[in-house]
């Protein structure tokens, strides 16, 4: 007997041996089968869907869940487009604290919608003896005011209180660092956002590390969202780069740097598992520190390497050795230059085709590194809404010759590579349906269109944030499409994204999410 069959409905698999099917069964969590081969079959439940569009869970190959749950119950600065109105905000928050000395913490910094950064000195005329933190949108830097600078190991730098990649980092371990409480907590509010939008797994984009990193303790965190049925969703964990470590592994074993007791890609479970090694190149394109090849249109610079190149190739290196998958942060073409160059050696070193090696983001990509992409299997990480919402300033500080290689699309699949999407939320909103067709249509909100010849089709757009997400995860046997076997996480849909026109794609509702064949959806 079947556990739950779902019918009246349109479900899109996924999968080309059954694309289109009108009945899914489920038994224990999974597919039990497709159309006649569970329709004469008793059933626990049936659950007529009344038309509805079904399609595999999406998969979102690049989140943040700790740093979206505590960005929602940070106070913002978002929207404010005058100084004045800004240092206002922090004010307030200013008093709602208890004591000088302690920490404000404020959200939704953007200096592109001030015209200018903030200051040190401009935080000190509403800081009241605090400390003040303004994190970056873009996760890349943040404005300080005079009180957190005096704290800082001398020779850190700073242009007037902003602090960019490291130096941010060591703003931040300035701080004690979040309980695991506090941690699950945020990382259940998130979770239960992904859920919303359709969202059923996600990889976690970095834990433990300088950048991102919110405890040295931080998989405990999310081990203790699960324990307190916090984690409704499956999750995957990338572990900071930083956090290798030289050991003493026999010669045999070939690993000069590992995290303790050799944890790898691959520990854990279908709901909770530890991904790739997060590695870090360069910085952002919202802050100006993705690093270029050629300055920022308007500028005098070309942005920043989180470090020279030969010691990034090391422990990209070492990553590969000790048996990881490589998430590599690269938004620049020079960034992604190091990129492959790393992950070239490396597999020369010890040939690994099956690493499934990554470029997280591949923000600006130039037409000669697209073959190199191809040739080392390399996948290309991409965030489609970063356009969507950014599309008209990353177009203007690349000028025109370099703006269609923006977040491509078109050519990554043209050149055999697998394309894969996500959000980074909360750097961008995280809709993948909003997401999806902007690979179609390649039009920023303003509707200035960006790279139109990177435009993709319905499917293939949707291909990247299913088949292709569950695949850039090793989830390929379990998510990713409707096939007998799989889980039963899937998505109901309000309308169908390839029988819509194009600019309607993005307000399609999300009427229900399933996880393990279990209707899970939050209402948020």
């Amino acid at each position: 007997m079947l556990c739950t069959r779902l019918t009246n409905a349109r479900f899109l698999t996924m999968d080309p041996d059954h694309p289109v099917a009108h009945d899914v069964g489920i038994w224990q969590g999974r597919i039990a089968g497709l159309d006649e081969a569970v329709t004469s079959l008793p059933a626990r439940e049936v659950i007529d869907l009344q038309g509805a569009t079904v399609l595999p869970g999406f998969v979102d190959a690049h989140v943040h869940l700790a740093w979206t749950g505590f960005k929602q119950n940070t106070p913002s600065i978002a929207g404010r487009t005058r100084i004045d109105d800004v240092l206002a905000v922090v004010a307030e928050a200013v008093t709602r604290t208890r004591a000088p000395g302690d920490w404000v913490s404020m959200a939704g910094y953007d200096q592109r919608a001030l015209g200018r950064h903030l200051t040190a000195a401009d935080l000190d005329k509403v800081s009241d003896g605090r400390k003040i933190f303004l994190l970056h949108d873009s996760g890349h830097g943040c404005v300080v005011n005079t009180a957190v600078l005096d704290l800082l190991p001398a020779g850190i730098p700073h242009e007037n209180g902003f602090l960019a990649e490291q130096a941010m980092g060591a703003a931040r371990a300035l701080r004690l660092p979040h309980s695991q409480e506090d941690l699950a907590e945020a990382i259940g509010r998130a979770a239960r956002t992904c859920l919303a939008e359709g969202v059923t797994a996600c990889a976690e984009a970095g834990i433990g590390g300088t950048l991102f990193g919110h405890s040295p303790v931080e998989l405990g965190a999310y081990q203790l969202a699960r324990d307190k049925g916090l984690l409704p969703l499956r999750v995957q964990l990338m572990v900071s780069g930083d956090r290798l470590r030289p050991v003493s592994a026999h010669e045999t074993d070939g690993i000069p740097r590992a995290l303790d007791l050799g944890l790898r890609t691959g520990f854990g479970d279908d709901r909770l598992s530890v991904g790739a090694l997060k590695i870090y190149t360069d910085g952002g394109m919202m802050a100006r520190t993705a690093a270029l090849t050629s300055p920022y249109e308007g500028l005098d610079h070309t942005g920043q390497l989180q470090d020279d190149p030969e010691t990034l190739t090391d422990l990209i290196v070492d990553g590969h050795l000790a048996g990881w998958q490589l998430a590599v942060h690269a938004i620049g073409d020079r960034a992604a230059d190091v990129a492959l160059d790393a992950l070239d050696r490396a597999q020369r070193l010890r040939p690994r085709p099956e690493a499934r090696h990554r470029i997280e983001h591949a923000g600006l990509i130039r037409p000669d590194q697209l073959p190199r992409f191809a040739r080392l299997g390399v996948s290309a990480v991409v965030q489609p809404n970063f356009l969507r919402y950014f599309g008209d300033d990353y177009a203007s500080i690349m000028g025109v010759e370099r703006a269609p290689w923006l977040y491509r699309g078109r050519a990554f699949l043209d050149h055999g590579i697998a394309l894969v999407g996500s959000s980074d939320r909360p750097v961008a909103d995280g809709s993948p349906l909003r997401a999806v067709q902007f690979m179609v249509e390649r039009a920023s909100t303003s509707g200035q269109v960006v790279g139109p010849d990177e435009g993709i089709t319905v499917d293939e757009a949707l291909h990247a944030y299913t088949v292709a997400g569950a695949h850039a995860c090793h989830w390929e046997d379990s998510l990713g499409s409707l096939t007998p076997g799989k889980r039963a996480d899937l998505v109901v849909l309000g309308d169908d994204p390839r029988r819509v026109d194009t600019s309607r794609i993005g307000d399609i509702e999300v009427v229900e999410t399933y996880v393990d064949g279990r209707p899970r959806r939050p209402r948020v």
